[in-house]
C-alpha cells in the first residue's frame, strides 16, 4: 500500500455551537490540508470525536470527506473498539466503497492478552473488503501491543501496517527489524516521527497536519536535517495539543486559523482560557 505512506492527517470533526457536525468547516479543512500536501485522509479516528459521535454521524462525515476530496487522496477510516463482534455488524454494514483501509485501535478497556488482540484483528482482517492498519495508543487502551504481537499480525494478508504510539522506539526497532517487506510502520506521534524515520518507519498519522500540513509535510519529505528542523518548529505547541485531551487543543488552534469552531462533545470542553493563551503565544512563534 505505497499510497499510505507519507503524511495522513487525522481530520478533527468540526461542530457548531449546537454540537452538531460543521459541513462547510470540513469542506473548508479538506481543501486546506489537501492543499497543505497531506498524502492521505484519515477519518474518524481519535481526533476525529469518533468516540462521541454516533454510527450515523460517522458514515454522514465519511460520506463528506469523499465528496470533498478533490484531490482524490487515499482514505482511511477509523472502525476500533473493544467489542469484537460489534466491530464485524459495523464493517458488514457500512459502504466502504470510497475507503482504501480502516484504522483499526487495539481494544481497550477489557485489557485483553495478547492472544485476545491477535484473534481480534484476526477476526477484523478476515472480514474485512480493504486492508486493515492496526493502531497501538497504550496511553488511551492502558494495553500495549508488543513488537510480537504486531510482527504475529504482519503476516495477515489483509493488514497492512501498524500506526505506533507507544512512545517506544526499540519496540518500534523489533517491528522494523523483522516485518515483511511491505508491512508500514507509521508514526502515531508528531514528534517522534523524524526519530522513527531514522529506524524505518514510513509515514505518520498526524493531529498538527490539520492546522501545519506543509510544516508536517516537510517532517516526513524533508531530509533529516530539515525533518528535524521541522519538528523543533512544532516542539513548543505539540504539547499543548494534549494538555486539556486531544482534540480540544487543535481545535483551539484551527479556531484561530479561521478555519472552524472550537467546538468539542462532552465530555470533553472547550480549551481554557489559561491553555488558549499558552496556544495563541505558541503559534506566534511557529
Amino acid at each position: 500500500m505505497k499510497k499510505l505512506k507519507g503524511t495522513g492527517v487525522a481530520l478533527i470533526t468540526p461542530l457548531l455551537e449546537d454540537k452538531s457536525i460543521d459541513f462547510e468547516a470540513l469542506k473548508k479543512i479538506v481543501d486546506f490540508v489537501s492543499d497543505g500536501g497531506v498524502d492521505y485522509l484519515v477519518v474518524m479516528g481519535t481526533t476525529g470525536e469518533s468516540a462521541t459521535l454516533n454510527k450515523a454521524e460517522k458514515v454522514k462525515v465519511l460520506q463528506a470527506v469523499s465528496s470533498y476530496n478533490k484531490l482524490g487522496l487515499p482514505i482511511v477510516y477509523g472502525i476500533g473498539g473493544n467489542d469484537t463482534h460489534a466491530l464485524l455488524e459495523e464493517i458488514n454494514s457500512t459502504d466502504l466503497q470510497s475507503v482504501d483501509a480502516i484504522l483499526s485501535v487495539s481494544p481497550y478497556y477489557n485489557k485483553p492478552a495478547q492472544s485476545g488482540i491477535i484473534a481480534h484483528f484476526e477476526s477484523i482482517a478476515n472480514a474485512s473488503p480493504v486492508p486493515i492498519m492496526l493502531y497501538n495508543i497504550p496511553g488511551r487502551t492502558m494495553s500495549n501491543m508488543s513488537a510480537q504481537t504486531t510482527l504475529t499480525l504482519a503476516n495477515h494478508p489483509n493488514i497492512i501496517g501498524m500506526k505506533e504510539a507507544s512512545g517506544n522506539m526499540e519496540q518500534c526497532m523489533q517491528i522494523v527489524a523483522h516485518k515483511p517487506k511491505e508491512f508500514l510502520l507509521i508514526s502515531g506521534d508528531d514528534m517522534l516521527t523524524s526519530a522513527m524515520r531514522a529506524i524505518g518507519c514510513e509515514g505518520v498519522i498526524s493531529v498538527l497536519a490539520n492546522a501545519y500540513p506543509d510544516i508536517i509535510k516537510e517532517i516526513i519529505h524533508g531530509n533529516a536535517e530539515a525533518s528535524m528542523k521541522a519538528t523543533f518548529r512544532l516542539l513548543e505547541i505539540n504539547s499543548l495539543m494534549y494538555e486539556e485531551s486531544n482534540p480540544v487543543g487543535i481545535k483551539y488552534l484551527m479556531s484561530q486559523m479561521g478555519l472552524c469552531r472550537g467546538e468539542v462533545r462532552l465530555p470533553l470542553i472547550e480549551a481554557s482560557s489559561g491553555l488558549q493563551e499558552k496556544i495563541k503565544a505558541a503559534a506566534s512563534r511557529v
